[in-house]
């Protein structure tokens, strides 16, 4: 598709087409698969998962919202959520198998729980929306917007926990355990397991704290020890998850090829023309959230919040309230499994659950796409005319 619009409408040769091909989602995605799945193979989630199980004392109610607790975390200290769950997803999906929770509830916990640290004051996020206001010469509560953002988030997270059933059974979607949940717990720790350990703890702080790119830091991490410890990583190649991988950044590039034909800004800017400033603030938060369903969101909140200063310029509606409107829009559809930090979730489930996990994470994720510009206009947009 993305090969016969871009030769047969814009003319463009295949070396342009690629030029949209997200290069450090690819990256991120096989190094973050590629490493868990060693860990996975000489039993190092194994331990792992075992010693979380001790920690909550077999209370399966508070295994979800610990994990989106931890999840929004990284990002309210400024880490793009993606990091946080490249890290968390493979043990809360492996955490959940455990004890036999539904994938698709913990990841959407995993997926959610980093977007309620999306508008934290030190988050990029936060960044991005509020120089674009200035820029456009307007003022707003930086605090308003991570507040109403974490709250948004958490009713999206009682809701998730009541759809996916809480935490009764669901023989459906339990599977046998992957390669290295078996470990004896009682059995002396690897070097290989240490080394693991020490190399996902590298990896995050690599990440989290010195900025490196999570994906390529992750491959080299895994590549080493793949190198050094050949005998229990073997197999693990086999785990990277390539068709959601292909899948992913096929989509990514159609849209970026979308993008540079200038087809979102002319959408945006036709909807900024539209004469009620109301109907304008609601098909401005629809089009943020059908787009950032398949694209970054930091960009399309950098395109989409200067095409809503001239609406906000009017004063009919209130700067904070659209915003707000605009921004969570534009963020809780990330649990598509489109999205950068959702194909992480698809990607981290065990073969025989992938499917059942994308399919859950793509009707939750329509859900968002519809219902969030309806939602938040009500409660954000209306309220500040």
């Amino acid at each position: 598709m993305m090969f016969l619009v871009g030769t047969a409408a814009a003319g463009e040769s295949p070396r342009d087409m690629l030029a949209g091909f997200p290069v450090d989602l690819f990256v991120l995605l096989v190094g973050v698969t590629y490493l868990f799945a060693i860990a996975s193979a000489n039993g190092t989630v194994g331990r792992t998962i075992h010693g979380a199980a001790r920690l909550v004392h077999g209370r399966r109610a508070l295994i979800p919202w610990i994990v989106f607790v931890v999840a929004a975390l990284p990002a309210m200290a400024g880490a793009l959520g993606s990091a946080g769950v490249a890290l968390l997803a493979p043990l809360a999906l492996e955490l959940a198998k455990r004890y036999e929770i539904d994938r698709r509830m913990i990841g959407l916990m995993v997926v959610h729980g980093a977007a309620a640290g999306n508008f934290s004051p030190l988050n990029v996020l936060s960044a991005v929306v509020m120089q674009a206001i200035a820029r456009g010469g307007l003022e707003m509560s930086a605090a308003a917007l991570f507040l109403a953002n974490v709250a948004y988030n958490v009713a999206l997270a009682g809701i998730i926990f009541v759809v996916f059933g809480g935490v009764r059974r669901h023989t459906a979607s339990i599977a046998t355990a992957p390669p290295g949940t078996d470990v004896r717990t009682d059995s002396p720790v690897g070097v290989d397991q240490i080394c693991t350990v020490l190399a996902i703890v590298g990896v995050a702080v690599a990440a989290l704290v010195f900025g490196l790119n999570i994906g390529f830091v992750a491959l080299v991490a895994a590549a080493t020890l793949h190198a050094v410890f050949p005998r229990s990583s073997a197999g693990a190649e086999k785990h990277i998850a390539w068709s959601v991988v292909l899948l992913v950044c096929g989509i990514v590039t159609y849209v970026a090829a979308l993008q540079r034909y200038g087809t979102v800004d002319a959408v945006g800017s036709g909807i900024a023309a539209v004469g009620s400033p109301l109907v304008a603030a609601f098909l401005l938060c629809a089009v943020g959230a059908i787009t950032s369903a398949f694209a970054s969101s930091a960009g399309i909140l950098g395109a989409m919040i200067p095409l809503a200063v001239p609406v906000l310029t009017h004063g009919a509606i209130g700067t904070t309230g659209l915003v707000v409107a605009l921004s969570i829009s534009a963020t809780v559809v990330d649990s598509t499994p489109f999205s950068t930090v959702g194909a992480l979730v698809v990607a981290n489930a065990a073969d025989d659950e992938r499917t059942h996990v994308y399919r859950g994470l793509l009707a939750w994720g329509a859900v968002m796409v519809v219902t969030a510009p309806i939602v938040t206009w009500f409660l954000f947009v209306l309220p500040s005319r």
